[in-house]
């Protein structure tokens, strides 16, 4: 597959689509925002929240083809604004590019209905809002994309953040779907998931009340904790993986006349691919348990586990 995507025809550079990016205040949104900036003739709106848009005006420069707007997407008068505004000037988005995103680091019992609501907010309603909004456009102009940044999260599952993988699981099950029904229309659906990225993007993390660091009590959950947070940090210093990696392609599944559903972003993405595919789950679960540091003795001093 990755060979055959590689090769594809691509599109004519006569064709300069209307691109809507989310949250692009850093990271991922932010180079991607600026390599379309930099290498294309293409039509950007940039946007993230309100209380981050300094950092896009900072970095960038408006023009007649690249517009920065403030868009919460989990607020309908924001999605409707800036899709209004959009129309109005260039007709429509042809190339949807759904980044924005958060992460809760929690246990699934220490997260309240609140956080709950908070992380698939973010991560699910609103993008498959603002995907709701444009398909009109796109179906009507007989082609578009749909881009949908996921993670290695939406995968395989990790301790501690449960909630997290349960909002990219319902992105890719969204886009999967979204792919048999874009098909007749000519709008192209993807999949983009990123493993562990060299970045600072694991400290921009959200807490529970119960698992916030600055108020955590010591309870049955410390030793999850305790090892997770180094083990994430380690393995995104050690990645070899960063923004503006994830960027060039996304750049390339634009330019491509049919991009794959399916797209590992990264050489841990790409090993958890297949591993998901070839090991059995009830074999692969236990294996990445025991990856997991200090796994064998998590909570034992509170276990009620029976031993026989």
């Amino acid at each position: 597959m990755y060979l055959r995507y590689y090769f594809k025809r691509k599109t004519s550079q006569k064709y300069r689509p209307v691109i809507l990016i989310t949250g692009c205040s850093s990271g991922i949104g932010m180079a991607i925002a600026q390599l379309l900036n930099d290498r294309t003739p293409y039509r950007i709106v940039a946007t993230a929240r309100a209380t981050s848009t300094r950092h896009l005006f900072l970095k960038f420069k408006e023009s007649d083809r690249f517009w920065i707007r403030s868009l919460d997407v989990t607020s309908a008068r924001d999605r409707i604004a800036i899709l209004q505004e959009i129309e109005a000037k260039w007709g429509g988005v042809d190339i949807l590019v759904n980044n924005a995103g958060i992460s809760y680091r929690s246990v699934v019992e220490h997260m309240t209905e609140e956080d709950e609501q908070r992380q698939m907010s973010v991560n699910y309603f609103g993008p498959a809002e603002l995907i709701r909004h444009v398909m009109p456009h796109m179906r009507s102009q007989g082609r578009g994309k749909i881009i949908n940044i996921s993670s290695v999260s939406g995968m395989l599952a990790m301790p501690t953040m449960a909630s997290y993988s349960a909002s990219k699981y319902a992105l890719e099950g969204l886009s999967e779907s979204l792919w048999y029904e874009g098909k007749p229309w000519g709008i192209n659906v993807s999949l983009i998931q990123p493993g562990f990225i060299r970045s600072n993007s694991f400290q921009n993390v959200y807490y529970s009340r119960l698992s916030d660091p600055k108020k955590r009590e010591e309870g049955p959950y410390t030793d999850f904790y305790s090892n997770m947070e180094p083990f994430v940090a380690k393995l995104m210093a050690m990645s070899l993986t960063s923004p503006e990696s994830i960027a060039k392609l996304v750049l390339k599944v634009i330019k491509t006349e049919n991009p794959p559903l399916w797209i590992p972003a990264s050489l841990d993405a790409w090993v958890f691919y297949y591993l998901r595919r070839l090991i059995p789950r009830r074999f692969l679960m236990p294996l990445l348990f025991w990856t997991l540091p200090g796994a064998k003795t998590w909570g034992q001093k509170y276990s009620h586990r029976r031993k026989t």
